[in-house]
């Protein structure tokens, strides 16, 4: 089922309301919504408009029979039927582990019942096939800035604090000069991309982010290049020019294979560039690697610039 951009999203991101920073320790009343409604329709009807019981009452009997021996519990949550009692404790339980329990096993559940029995979709009634509901999921878990994902049938923590406010946000700070304008704001549109789950858009931004940095530099230092000239060749300049002092020779020679062979070479491998007739399908590991090497970069070229005699 596709995600709608509509006018209130929007305007969120034009407030600046999007959270630039993932937590874990909280789910959102919105995001409970939605993921109670992804699971069950994934999971399906448990009952017909008729009555007559459906292949989802068994996968709904699993997951709850399960899940009440795993939390000690008497009931999961009120309800008459399965769906209701699984929704219901979604939309109640207060702690996040046991909540992001109950979306792991019923995810693993959904995608074992209709693989097992061909005509589970069609008796449940089901809106979205098992990886439709996954994919939806973690978009959801990125669009409200709740960090994490569901990946090879287990949750798992998608993003690191530390990495975010030891990388990214330092990277955004320096880029506030008015002379880091461009670069400021391609990063700004790589990090929303990576939080949309709009993962070969946010390669492509953080490539264009680091270059324009370079550019920066090289402008602000009068060093010539040309408008055209590749992350490759900028940071060539860049190094040839003196950014690092002689006695970091190796670390300079470091810093370059790893600036060569990262964000520009993720990019133009698995973003940017025509795909062919294929579809390219980028993992979101992907976009996480590119932001925060792009934010180290950055940190690293604008510092040094700064110390430059």
């Amino acid at each position: 089922m596709p995600i709608l951009d509509l006018f209130s999203t929007r305007r969120k991101k034009e407030r600046g309301e999007a959270p630039d920073v993932f937590v874990y320790d909280a789910i959102p009343k919105e995001l409970r919504v939605q993921a109670m409604l992804i699971v069950l329709d994934g999971l399906g009807k448990p009952y017909t408009d008729e009555g007559y019981v459906t292949a989802a009452d068994d996968a709904y009997r699993e997951i709850i029979e399960q899940l009440v021996r795993h939390f000690g519990r008497q009931i999961l949550a009120p309800g008459d039927d399965g769906g209701e009692i699984l929704g219901n404790f979604f939309l109640q339980e207060s702690r996040v582990e046991y909540w992001l329990d109950a979306i792991e096993f019923s995810l693993r559940v959904m995608k074992k019942a209709v693989e097992n029995n061909g005509r589970y979709s069609g008796s449940a009634r089901t809106k979205l096939r098992p990886h439709q509901a996954v994919a939806d999921l973690n978009h959801r878990f990125l669009q409200h800035g709740v960090g994490y994902q569901y990946v090879s049938g287990k949750i798992v923590r998608y993003d690191s604090q530390f990495l975010h406010a030891q990388v990214v946000k330092p990277a955004m700070d320096l880029l506030q000069d008015k002379l880091y304008r461009g670069a400021n704001d391609e990063f700004l549109r790589a990090h929303e991309h990576y939080r949309k789950g709009e993962i070969k858009d946010c390669l492509a931004d953080s490539l264009n982010a680091l270059e324009s940095t370079l550019k920066t530099i090289c402008t602000k230092r009068r060093w010539t290049f040309q408008p055209t000239d590749t992350a490759k060749t900028l940071i060539e300049i860049c190094f040839k020019n003196g950014l690092l002092p002689g006695f970091l020779q190796s670390h300079y020679s470091a810093l370059q294979s790893t600036l060569e062979s990262g964000v520009p070479t993720l990019r133009n491998k698995k973003g940017g560039h025509g795909q062919g007739p294929e579809v390219i399908t980028v993992p979101p590991h992907y976009a996480a690697y590119a932001l925060h090497l792009t934010a180290s970069a950055i940190q690293f070229l604008v510092e040094a610039e700064k110390d430059l005699q």
